[in-house]
């Protein structure tokens, strides 16, 4: 057994797993309880699939502010995330982690001026930091959802990362990769590009819902949208939908991971999310406070895909199954 820490820096968070690598095949689809929207550390939760939980925590730091309409990382962006990295290094020393893998996605991507990030992550980790391609933060989540769900065999998943700056569509089987594609479309690019009102106007809303068709016939270019027997969401856009969709009076790990709803269930969850106010977002029990001026991107973002993948497969697939377990969970797995 080995024990790994893995960090997943992207455009509104970043997260820190350290977990043991088991070594065994993935699981049934509820795993421990994550604590994953909390930022807290976590105890070491027994669970099945490949890795065991120690600490699980993220914090928001919008590393990716302003990055759209700059092209470069902001000195107080860069402050947070390397705060946050200060005390993920701790948690790793305390914890005994023994490879560490840092992966870097959509902001820094986009960014002029990553060598700053790079250095800085350098200097404080003692690793170098990576910036992956859209096509491994690909992979990368497809390799985490699927290693705590059942296997469906042949039968093709499509794994939807969404994130804040950009969105992972990686169609899949229980052999691995069929195709995938990311593209420019979060929560936090769309609320920066478009929903500039509070709540966002419907002509904020028509050019973002445009915006994210575009992305999504560029997607479909790639990945045969079609084919999905099931649409799996990863991530805390959709996790968040999904704890609205489920009227939760917290944010409970436990009930959103592999929780399966029907598309109409789901676009009602986004359409109210996207038509309040940010005052009223701050006060739903499970929002955490780092996305409650962005979960309305993510939520028109979210809607508008399944209604797509709908269509695309003549209504074959009419809803989706959340998953707690994501990229983070992929890097870990990867460094194993």
């Amino acid at each position: 057994m080995t024990r790994v820490a893995a960090i997943d820096c992207g455009t509104n968070s970043i997260r820190l797993l350290i977990a043991d690598a088991n070594g065994q095949a993935g699981g049934p689809a509820l795993a421990g309880d994550s604590g994953q929207e909390t930022g807290g550390e976590s105890a070491k939760v027994a669970q099945p699939g490949p890795l065991t939980d120690i600490v699980r925590e993220m914090r928001v730091v919008r590393l990716g502010q302003g990055v759209d309409a700059t092209g470069e990382l902001a000195p107080e962006a860069l402050e947070r995330t390397f705060e946050a990295t200060r005390d993920y290094a701790e948690l790793i020393r305390r914890h005994g982690a023994v490879r560490v893998r840092f992966a870097a996605t959509s902001a820094t991507r986009d960014a002029r001026n990553r060598q700053v990030f790079v250095d800085g992550i350098r200097e404080l980790l003692g690793v170098e930091p990576e910036v992956i391609s859209g096509d491994e933060e690909a992979a990368l989540s497809f390799a985490g959802a699927s290693s705590v769900l059942p296997s469906r065999g042949k039968e093709p998943v499509l794994v939807v990362d969404l994130g804040g700056g950009s969105t992972e569509f990686v169609l899949g089987d229980a052999e691995g990769v069929i195709a995938a594609k990311s593209v420019d479309i979060g929560c936090v690019r769309m609320t920066e590009r478009h929903l500039l009102d509070d709540p966002p106007t419907p002509d904020q809303i028509a050019a973002a819902e445009a915006d994210v068709d575009a992305a999504i016939d560029l997607a479909a270019e790639t990945v045969p949208l079609g084919q999905a027997a099931v649409v799996v969401g990863v991530a805390g856009s959709i996790t968040t939908i999904t704890a609205h969709a489920l009227g939760l009076d917290r944010y409970d790990p436990r009930a959103i991971h592999g929780a399966s709803l029907d598309l109409g269930t789901i676009s009602d969850a986004c359409t109210s999310l996207l038509e309040m106010s940010r005052e009223e977002r701050a006060r739903l029990p499970y929002m955490h406070p780092g996305r409650v001026d962005v979960i309305g991107a993510g939520a028109l973002v979210w809607r508008r895909i399944l209604q797509r993948v709908a269509e695309a497969t003549d209504g074959t697939v009419s809803g989706a199954i959340a998953s707690e377990h994501d990229i983070l969970d992929g890097i870990a797995l990867s460094i194993r």
